[in-house]
Formats: C-alpha cells, structure tokens, sequence
C-alpha cells in the first residue's frame, strides 16, 4: 500500500519543492508548499526584519490549515505531498502522530544534498526568481537555518518508511 502522506524534508536549497512538484504528479497527489503559503499570506505584512516568533506562529496557522485539506484530500484517495520543511525531529513527529491518529500511512523523504550546492543553489533561485522561488534567502537566513537541522536518524527513517533521493 502507497503512503497517504509524504514528508519532505531537507536543508535549505536541496531541492525539496522540486522533488515534491515532481512526486505529486507522478503519482496523482497533491502539494503542499509552506513557502508558496507563507509568501501568499503573510510575507507582504511581515515585520522588517522578519522575527523567528511571528514567522513561527503564522507557519503554525497554516500547518493546521493544510492539515485540515490533507485529511480532506486522503479521505478521497488523494496522496498529499508535505513540503514544510521538516527541519526538526520533534515536526516531522508532529507530522507522523497526526498520519497516525487519521489512519494514514507515511512515508518520510529525505532530499539529501551537500551545504556547498545547496547555497549555490539557493543563490541562482535567489536570482532567477523561478519556479521554486517564495522569497530571496540570505546567507544569515541560510546559515540560521543549517544551524536548526536536524537530519533522521536511521532509526526515523526506518519508522516512518523512510527513503534518501
């Protein structure tokens, strides 16, 4: 049986929304992108500079939102396809107790890419504003973030039917 719910999770820049574009059209489900949701809500009322605790509390509003539309979603069949980032052990778990607690089944992906091409990447999106682009990502951004990751261990890949690409 396929997953209901797929985790993306991954460094900055390791190519996490791509992936999932791609996941979600190979196998009929659907994106759910923070950064397209953060960006469309919040970033154009967002406090200068922006502040850890307003972006924290504005994800979390809509975590619950996209939540409710996963449960929506897979109670129709549809695979939902997770891209909030996942940086933490304790939110990916959030994630999975949720799956648990609705039946689902999860699959956690891991987009696992070296620092030096992830900020490049970052970099050329921060320039060519494409596809995947919600807002520029600076190097104290950048670095905040390598500072917050967390990578699964074996044994979370192992629980929550883990798989690298």
């Amino acid at each position: 049986m396929a997953a209901n719910v797929y985790l993306i999770s991954g460094g900055t820049g390791a190519g996490k929304s791509t992936y999932s574009k791609k996941l979600a059209a190979e196998i009929g489900g659907v994106h759910f992108a923070i950064d397209d949701w953060m960006a469309t809500l919040f970033w154009v009322d967002s406090p200068d500079p922006i502040e850890f605790s307003w972006t924290m509390e504005r994800i979390g509003r809509c975590e619950s939102q996209i939540w409710a539309q996963v449960l929506a979603l897979t109670d129709r069949g549809v695979p939902a396809i997770l891209d909030l980032g996942f940086t933490k052990a304790a939110h990916r778990e959030k994630f999975a107790v949720l799956a648990a607690k609705a039946s689902l089944k999860v699959s956690l992906h891991l987009v696992d890419v070296p620092s030096d091409i992830r900020w490049e990447r970052v970099q050329n999106r921060n320039l060519e504003k494409g596809d995947t682009y919600a807002l520029d990502v600076t190097r104290d951004m950048f670095d905040f973030m390598e500072g917050e990751w967390e990578a699964p261990s074996e044994r979370e890949m192992s629980q929550l039917n883990g798989i690298k690409v």
